[in-house]
């Protein structure tokens, strides 16, 4: 071959050698170009806290998710399952619960409504309604007086009328009545709950020492129904529910000491109200009213004051209830009453006999068995629920 062809291929070869060899060099450079160089994506994207500098330990701090600028203020929201949101406490609606004495006050009253006029006759079933409601004799004859007086004045004879008028003067006899729960500051505050055994006591002291402490009180209870077993250790079980001290005695032991010691207690421990229970027997009244005035006295002493006297009364037992409240409010100076069950009771008109033949102020109803189903008595409610 000769020379001159030989130097072609040679040149030929190397050419195409070169060129590809220049092609793969430029697609080794893009590539490179194409990968983030480390150091600088790293600084871009990761936050500064993360970090290592100069042989330090990075601090990782999982809810940063941005790099604030010097200056800036970086405002963390918590995480949406850290936040817990509790349920508000519903107060029990007196129309709901009272569905019982509604029923069947207005199965007395529905026949009245629709009479153009009532006679005597139909004068005399609204007074038997009201005495079938637990009203009381005395104080249903009372109310139809004043109602017969003010329908004849306005001239109202029909039947809607009437129990219109009726509404508002039940209204009238339990308005205007000091409803409070007496917490005199300063004082080593008790309350003392009397009643017979089984109209709900103890629960009722449990439910209230909750309310309390929800309310930022400090209180203390003191078992002073030393004679029934099982009243300590259910008082004591409402205790360590409610957050609440508890002193308890010896069975069949003074309920007087008991109470005493627990005053004592709660001055010593900084807690303002001592909520006693008391033995709620009754063999016969002498002994009653005896024993009842001893704890009331004893619960007086210093530093005791003793701002509260609540009769517990269960709704149910109707006037029978109130023949056993007649001899308690008769044995101690009682304050207030505290009508237990009246969401079970179809004769929510005991509250009135209890307001005006008493002469006391119904301050709290239970409304149901849960531990916030006891709430302050509101009469107009009360009187509304009953007759829509």
């Amino acid at each position: 071959m000769e020379p001159i062809t030989i130097g072609l291929i040679v040149l030929v070869v190397l050419v195409v050698l070169g060129g590809a060899a220049f092609v793969s060099t430029r697609s080794r450079g893009r590539d490179l170009e194409l990968e983030p160089r480390r150091g600088d994506t790293d600084v871009l994207d990761r936050p500064v806290r993360d970090q290592a500098v100069d042989g330090d330990t990075a601090v990782l701090d999982p809810e940063v998710d941005d790099v604030v600028p010097d200056g800036d203020v970086l405002v963390e929201e918590p995480p949406v399952e850290d936040v817990v949101v509790e349920e508000p406490v519903v107060k029990p609606s007196f129309f709901e619960r009272l569905t019982k004495a509604r029923t069947a006050f207005t199965g007395y009253l529905g026949g009245l409504v629709g009479l153009g006029k009532l006679d005597d006759e139909a004068w005399e079933d609204l007074e038997e309604a009201l005495i079938r409601a637990d009203v009381g004799v005395s104080t249903s004859m009372s109310l139809l007086e004043d109602v017969q007086s003010r329908a004849k004045d306005a001239g109202a004879e029909d039947g809607a009328a009437i129990v219109e008028l009726l509404k508002q003067r039940m209204h009238e006899e339990l308005a205007d009545k000091d409803r409070s729960l007496t917490i005199d500051d300063g004082e080593t505050n008790v309350w003392l709950f009397v009643g017979v055994n089984g109209v709900g006591k103890t629960t009722t002291i449990g439910k209230l020492g909750k309310r309390l402490a929800a309310e930022g009180e400090r209180p203390l209870m003191a078992a002073g129904d030393t004679f029934r077993a099982a009243a300590a250790e259910q008082l004591t079980m409402w205790a360590e529910r409610t957050g609440a001290e508890i002193v308890r005695g010896n069975e069949g032991g003074d309920p007087s000491s008991v109470i005493f010691d627990g005053v004592q207690a709660a001055a010593a421990r900084d807690r303002n109200v001592v909520l006693a229970d008391t033995a709620g027997r009754l063999q016969n009244k002498t002994n009653l009213m005896e024993e009842l005035s001893k704890v009331r006295r004893v619960a007086a002493k210093e530093p005791g004051h003793v701002s509260e006297v609540l009769l517990v009364i269960d709704a149910t037992t109707g006037q029978n209830g109130m023949s056993q409240a007649k001899v308690f409010a008769e044995a101690v100076d009682v304050t207030g009453v505290v009508l237990t069950k009246l969401d079970g009771s179809a004769k929510g008109g005991i509250v009135f006999a209890i307001e005006s033949e008493l002469g006391i102020p119904v301050k709290l109803v239970g409304l149901g068995e849960g531990v916030d189903d006891l709430v302050d008595f509101e009469p107009e409610e009360f009187v509304n629920a009953l007759f829509e």
